[in-house]
């Protein structure tokens, strides 16, 4: 696990100089160009750096940033949630930041119970499918 962390850890410091278009950050984040440029806007991803044309870049250390933002919105949270998440480094140790661990352990917490409450609606479904004629062999009338 440490080995392919130190992997990870130097293929960024290996694309740390290659800047990307928003296009490509868009694409390899997992945002459209729109929603980058509205959570560049509102505060939640930092502002991007711009070259003299004033066009927008992105490094690694940013599409990496985008990708955690995307994961941590499937789980639910809302941008006002993700925002503290998004200023700590991906090198940083948990423990410097004992209340951001403090939230991901409580998200965390609510996210199994939504998984415990969809397997309970999973369960009913399947109950009610194996009473119909279809499950015993018959057919409809």
């Amino acid at each position: 696990m440490a080995e392919g962390k130190k992997t990870m850890e130097m293929k960024r410091v290996q694309d740390s100089g290659k800047i990307y278009t928003i296009k490509e950050a868009a694409k390899l984040g997992g945002l459209s160009e729109d929603t980058i440029r509205y959570y560049e806007k509102i505060g939640v991803l930092p502002q991007a750096e711009r070259k003299n044309n004033t066009h927008r870049f992105y490094r690694m250390k940013d599409i990496e940033t985008m990708k955690m933002l995307v994961c941590l919105k499937k789980t639910g949270m809302s941008l006002d949630e993700i925002r503290p998440f998004i200023g700590v480094s991906f090198i940083n140790i948990p423990s410097d930041y004992p209340e951001l661990v403090q939230l991901m352990l409580n998200h965390k917490q609510q996210i199994r119970q939504q998984i415990a409450d969809l397997q309970q609606v999973l369960d009913f479904i399947d109950d009610k499918l194996k009473i119909t004629s279809f499950e015993q062999g018959g057919c409809p009338q």
